[in-house]
């Protein structure tokens, strides 16, 4: 249990951090979607659907190939010099291609020729946050967890500021959005690469590049898949029929109106991603530190059981209560935390809390994959994901809208976590415990989606419906635990 306690220990560090990052970002939220149209809020999306896709592309799997050969700390400095030179030429190269490109790429983002100065601070994010990347993973690997912390929200801080001050103060528009983002990149990245300047005095290795470049270019694959399951569903409801649009959410409702709903409203699953993240900062590094030990198949077992449980609270409490949380008064003002044009999309949340989910066993899933250094498997298996994200979505969206997008992100993460776990069983024996793990989550989906009846046969009592939901589902959590412990 002491290593156990070590686990959750860094991961509450890391947690708090991206708590109150996540909430200080969420303060945006209001922001934007009460300053900004829907259509205006769906380029923000794509705008940043884009950088998730091609930052897999200037990352290149550096962050974990630091991870891995970084463990010995005589090789550090070597690996670090090495792979931030590497990234320092491949990003400025890949930068200056984009721009290159940029006649036939503002288009997809729904970019006109007046708006493409966002283009270009959308490259300046990207360079920053790619050489930002291994200095933050060498503090994660020596645990300076709170140095980590404070960073990142200090990121989070500086782009809340100007995002207030930029749109309210001078009266920007959209590309206030980025320009914020863009200084805290930097400030960032740069307060980052002093912290981690000691390094730079190693050398640099033709071998260690050659050996990261092995061990990192099957996340590049892997992480087009993951970024296509997380991100391709905003350009596909963008190109949605009008016709089915306006037949699915009313008349004058544009598919660009959708994008910003949809956006908007997946801000509620956040509150799983969260969790998952800040899961994934304490977990990569833990497993590595202890896979030598005698009881690590069952250390990570338990870490495991422990997760599903805090996920399944967490599922319940937000998917259960998801109309209050858009519904919270911003003080001081007539705002929501969502405004209320935005609401229509509320349907999706628990589909997508539900996928999170799945994704945090993807994460518990990879340690004996990362270990026994299989990871060719991770492309195969998110491609596998993307395939199914793409065809699920091109036939679900005519037919339920957002709807459809959730579900076939749900279907994506599901299929990948289950196959990843039954490859890694194969690699590492771990007790993973899987059917008691999918019976907690189908029980407390289950509790989840049966609401409406509930609250009918209560007579409308939807407060109390959602009470007694919510204690059915810790006590099923508790039981979970108990069995698995006894």
């Amino acid at each position: 249990m002491k290593k156990l306690q070590e686990l959750f220990s860094d991961t509450l560090i890391y947690g708090i951090s991206s708590v109150l990052a996540r909430f200080i970002n969420y303060l945006l939220v209001p922001l934007h979607t009460g300053v900004f149209n829907t259509a205006q809020y769906g380029v923000i999306g794509l705008v940043y659907a884009g950088i998730a896709f091609l930052n897999v592309l200037f990352t290149f799997g550096m962050e974990s190939a630091y991870l891995r050969y970084a463990e010995n700390r005589n090789d550090a400095p070597h690996v670090f010099k090495t792979l931030q030179a590497g990234l320092l030429l491949f990003a400025s190269l890949l930068c200056i291609a984009l721009y290159a490109s940029m006649p036939w790429l503002l288009p997809i983002l729904n970019l006109q020729p007046e708006t493409s100065a966002i283009f270009l601070v959308m490259l300046g994010i990207l360079w920053f946050d790619t050489l930002s990347i291994v200095p933050m993973a060498e503090l994660r690997l020596t645990r300076r967890a709170y140095l980590f912390a404070g960073l990142k929200t200090l990121n989070v801080l500086i782009n809340l500021a100007l995002n207030f001050y930029l749109i309210l103060g001078l009266g920007f528009g959209i590309e206030a959005v980025f320009l914020a983002n863009l200084a805290g990149s930097f400030v960032m990245t740069l307060l980052v690469w002093i912290a981690t300047a000691d390094l730079l005095k190693g050398s640099f290795s033709k071998q260690w590049m050659k050996t990261a470049f092995e061990f990192g270019w099957p996340f590049v694959p892997s992480g087009i898949g993951f970024v296509i399951n997380e991100m391709l569903d905003r350009f596909l409801l963008n190109n949605m029929d009008p016709a089915n649009a306006e037949r699915l959410y009313g008349p004058d409702t544009t598919p660009e109106d959708i994008v910003g709903i949809y956006n908007a409203c997946y801000k509620l699953a956040v509150f799983m991603l969260l969790l998952v993240q800040m899961y994934r900062m304490a977990w990569q590094p833990f497993f590595m530190r202890h896979a030598k030990d005698g009881d690590s198949r069952e250390l990570f077992g338990h870490a495991f059981i422990w997760y599903n449980a805090f996920s399944a609270i967490l599922f319940i409490g937000v998917a259960l209560f998801k109309e209050q949380i858009v519904a919270i008064a911003i003080p001081g003002t007539n705002a929501t935390l969502i405004d209320s044009n935005y609401w229509d999309g509320l349907e999706i949340v628990p589909f997508l809390l539900l996928a999170y989910w799945f994704h945090g066993w993807y994460i518990n899933f990879s340690s004996g994959v990362f270990i026994k250094e299989k990871t060719r498997v991770f492309y195969k298996i998110t491609l596998l994901g993307a395939f199914i994200t793409i065809i699920a979505n091109l036939l679900l969206i005519p037919v339920y809208g957002m709807i459809g997008s959730a579900v076939a992100t749900l279907l994506s993460y599901g299929a990948m976590a289950t196959t990843l776990g039954l490859f890694s069983k194969r690699v590492m024996d771990v007790p993973y415990r899987l059917p008691e793990s999918f019976g907690l989550m189908a029980v407390v989906a289950g509790l989840v989606f049966a609401e409406p009846w509930l609250t009918e046969a209560l007579n409308g009592a939807v407060l109390l419906a959602k009470g007694l939901i919510l204690v059915a589902g810790i006590v099923v959590t508790g039981l979970y635990l108990r069995k698995l412990y006894r």
